[in-house]
């Protein structure tokens, strides 16, 4: 049973070496990053399960290696504290995906250490029901299961943003904002794939795998950041 979550920004932007001098303008997302895998951590999780988006759906065990050689930083990771155990053979294997690379820096900020973690790539065509499908099946793998869900929003909020400007953009993240503030389970399992994806929302997927694991399990929700500094919606809200 999901028994707390906790949703951030996938940037690569959102670690220091990677952002360079531009670091301090995400300073306030990484705090409320840290904010927010605290409540993970005091939930008592037997099972922290990671969610991204990833072009191909898959999983990855603990320990497994990202890196962030693409972004032109010598920087590597792992997702959760690496046993130094050889995978398991149900996992994708091979290197994080950018997004759970993202998470993999995020533990190792929070010196992650209070349950076992696993990682789930999610592919960003993959429809609302198959979400809610995967999200409740995640959601009941073990007794106690926390969840570490990265993903963006629109990246059309200004005539800079990766996608331009789309006057969509800002009402969909606005709608997306409330829900995670407020744990609301339905309004997050009806966000419009079609719009999310014309919207290059990356999170949608994610989100609604958080939805799927959240039925009936009745959190409640803060929304501790959100913001758009390149043009693209970055929220960070917590679950419990």
């Amino acid at each position: 049973m999901l028994v707390a979550a906790a949703v951030c920004p996938a940037p690569p932007l959102l670690v220091p070496e990677v952002a360079s001098g531009a670091a301090a303008e995400l300073g306030d997302a990484r705090t409320a990053c840290s904010d927010a895998l605290a409540v993970l951590a005091a939930s008592r999780p037997d099972l922290l399960v990671v969610v991204g988006a990833a072009a191909e759906g898959g999983a990855y065990d603990q320990g497994t290696p990202g890196s962030f050689a693409g972004f032109g930083v010598d920087l590597t990771v792992t997702l959760g504290p690496d046993l130094g155990e050889p995978p398991s053979g149900h996992a994708t294997g091979g290197t994080l995906p950018a997004s759970l690379a993202v998470a993999g820096w995020l533990l190792g900020q929070a010196r992650w250490a209070a349950a076992p973690v696993a990682g789930v790539a999610v592919a960003p065509h993959l429809p609302p029901s198959g979400c809610g499908l995967l999200g409740a099946d995640l959601g009941g793998s073990a007794e106690r299961v926390a969840m570490l869900v990265l993903g963006d929003g629109s990246a059309c909020r200004t005539l800079k943003a990766p996608g331009y400007l789309d006057e969509r953009a800002a009402p969909f993240d606005a709608a997306v904002a409330r829900a995670l503030g407020a744990a609301d389970v339905a309004a997050l399992a009806a966000l419009d794939a079609e719009l999310a994806a014309e919207l290059q929302a990356a999170g949608r997927a994610p989100w609604q795998v958080l939805a799927g694991a959240a039925e009936g399990a009745g959190l409640d929700g803060r929304l501790l950041y959100e913001d758009a500094p390149y043009g693209v919606g970055y929220f960070v809200a917590a679950w419990s």
